[in-house]
C-alpha cells in the first residue's frame, strides 16, 4: 500500500499550495454536478460495482506522458500468474486498456509557476484527473460533445510538474468524491529509481521550470535515500523553459533538438560547476516525461562537455540516467495487485484511447498564434474559478495531429505506444 500512501517529504513539497483554497470550486463543482455531462464534472455512479475492467488513465501536460505509457506496455518485472517479482515472458500489464490524455493545448506546464500562475496550474491538473474520471470529450467532427468515453481505475500522472504540484490535491479531491481510485506519481517513483540505481557521485535533475522551482526532486530524493539508511548526496537542478516545446514541435520555441539539449546540458553542468560540489556528476534525472525521447542528444551534450578540461571534475565519466517512467510502471504494478484491481485475462480489453486538448472552436474570441495554438500572452494570463469559460476542448489524438518532429521521436522511440495509437478508434 505504500505506493498509494502520501509520503510525509512529498506534502511537505506540496502542502503550501494545497492550503490555498484555488481548487475548491472545481471541486465542489464536480462533486455537485453529478451527471457528468458538463465540463469538469463525471457519474460518480460509473464506480459502483467491480472496477477492474475499466482503462487506466495517463495524463500529461502533452505528448511527454507517453514515455511513461511505453515503459508501463513494455513491463516485465513480474510474474503474471503468482505476481512476485522476476520476468516470465509476458509484459505485466498485457490485459489492461488505457486513456492517455494530453493538455497540450495549456503546456508546457513547467512554466506557470514562473509567472505567478501556480493557482491556475492546480486547477487545470485537477481538471485533467477530472476528464480522466469522467465520460465528456469533444467530436471535432460534428462540433459537438459525446459522453461516451469510460471512466478509469487508476491515475498515472505523467508530468513531473504536475505530480509536485498536484498529486496531494488530486488525492484529496478523491477522498472528498469518495472514490476508490489508484494516483501514481513521477516524483515519487524517480526518488525510487535513483534509490536503486545511484552509487557514488552528485545527482543532477533536468527538468522543467516549474518543477524545479517546486523543490520536489531534491526533497523526495533526500528523503528516500535518507529513510533507507544511505548518504544523500550532492543534487544540482537546472529547469528548461523551452525543451519540452521544442520536443514537441511547438514553433513557438525555434531551437534544434541538438541545440537546446546543448544549451541546458550546459546550464545544468555550470551551476553544478557554481554549487561547489565536490563530486562529479553521475547520475541524471530526467525529471520531465518529454526529456527520455531525446536522451541520446542529453547524453552526447554531456560527453562532448565532460571532454573540455575545465568539466573533467565535474561530469563522471559514465552517467547514469534515471527515467522515472520505468519506476512509476512498476508502483502501478505493485499499487493494482495490492488491490486486486488487475484487469481480467481478457485481450480484446486492450485497447487505448488518445485525447489532447485544443482550443475551443466553439469560441471564437480566443487569441491564436499562426500555428493554431492559443497566445502565450493569454495562456499565462489566466486565473482560476472560471469554469464557465471553456477555452480548451479534449478531442481524439490521431497521428496527424502529432507534429512531425514529435511523430517520429514515437515512431522510433516508442513503438509500443505508436502501435496502439495507429489500432486506437
Amino acid at each position: 500500500m505504500k505506493a498509494l500512501n502520501a509520503r510525509p517529504l512529498l506534502i511537505t513539497v506540496v502542502l503550501w499550495f494545497s492550503q490555498r483554497p484555488a481548487d475548491a470550486d472545481i471541486v465542489t463543482h464536480a462533486k455537485t454536478s453529478s451527471h457528468g455531462d458538463t465540463a469538469y464534472t463525471f457519474d460518480p455512479g460509473a464506480y459502483k460495482g467491480d472496477l477492474k475492467s475499466l482503462p487506466i488513465g495517463i495524463f500529461d501536460s502533452g505528448i511527454g506522458g507517453l514515455t511513461v505509457m511505453e515503459a508501463i506496455l513494455g513491463l516485465d518485472t513480474f510474474n503474471n500468474e503468482n505476481l512476485r517479482p522476476g520476468p516470465d515472458g509476458k509484459p505485466d500489464f498485457v490485459d489492461e486498456s488505457f486513456i492517455y490524455f494530453g493538455d497540450q493545448a495549456n503546456m508546457p506546464y513547467g512554466n506557470y509557476s514562473s509567472v505567478g500562475r501556480t493557482d491556475y496550474l492546480r486547477e487545470l491538473i485537477l481538471k485533467d484527473a477530472i476528464f480522466l474520471l469522467g465520460s465528456r470529450w469533444f467530436d471535432p467532427k460534428s462540433q459537438t460533445f459525446r459522453n461516451d468515453k469510460p471512466p478509469v481505475k487508476a491515475i498515472v500522472i505523467a508530468c513531473n510538474t504536475a505530480t509536485a504540484y498536484g498529486i496531494e490535491d488530486i488525492r484529496d479531491a478523491l477522498k472528498k468524491w469518495n472514490l476508490p481510485i489508484i494516483v501514481i506519481g513521477v516524483v515519487e517513483a524517480g526518488a525510487r529509481g535513483v534509490q536503486e540505481i545511484h552509487q557514488a557521485g552528485a545527482v543532477g535533475v533536468l527538468a522543467t521550470v516549474g518543477t524545479c522551482a517546486s523543490g520536489a526532486y531534491p526533497r523526495v530524493i533526500g528523503r528516500t535515500l535518507g529513510l533507507a539508511g544511505r548518504t544523500i548526496p550532492a543534487i544540482t537542478q537546472q529547469g528548461s523553459s523551452s525543451l519540452a516545446g521544442v520536443i514537441e514541435g511547438d514553433p513557438a520555441f525555434p531551437a534544434t533538438l541538438s541545440e537546446q539539449c546543448q544549451a541546458d546540458v550546459s546550464a545544468l553542468v555550470e551551476s553544478h560547476r557554481q554549487s561547489g560540489a565536490k563530486t562529479a556528476l553521475s547520475t541524471v534525472v530526467l525529471g520531465c516525461t518529454h526529456f527520455p525521447l531525446v536522451q541520446n542528444e542529453i547524453e552526447a551534450a554531456l560527453n562532448q562537455l565532460r571532454q573540455q578540461d575545465r568539466n573533467e571534475s565535474i561530469v563522471a565519466e559514465k552517467i547514469q540516467f534515471v527515467n522515472p517512467a520505468e519506476w512509476t510502471a512498476r508502483e502501478l504494478f505493485k499499487a493494482l495487485a495490492l488491490a486486486r484491481l488487475r484487469a481480467p485475462h481478457a485481450p480484446s480489453l486492450a485497447r487505448s484511447q488518445f485525447f489532447l486538448s485544443v482550443p475551443s472552436p466553439l469560441r471564437k474570441d480566443l487569441p491564436l498564434s499562426p500555428d493554431g495554438g492559443l497566445k502565450k500572452e493569454y495562456k499565462y494570463s489566466r486565473a482560476p474559478r472560471r469554469l464557465d469559460e471553456e477555452d480548451t476542448v479534449n478531442i481524439p489524438l490521431s497521428p496527424a495531429r502529432i507534429p512531425e518532429s514529435a511523430k517520429s521521436l514515437i515512431e522510433t522511440k516508442l513503438p509500443l505506444v505508436w502501435a496502439r495509437i495507429q489500432a486506437a478508434p
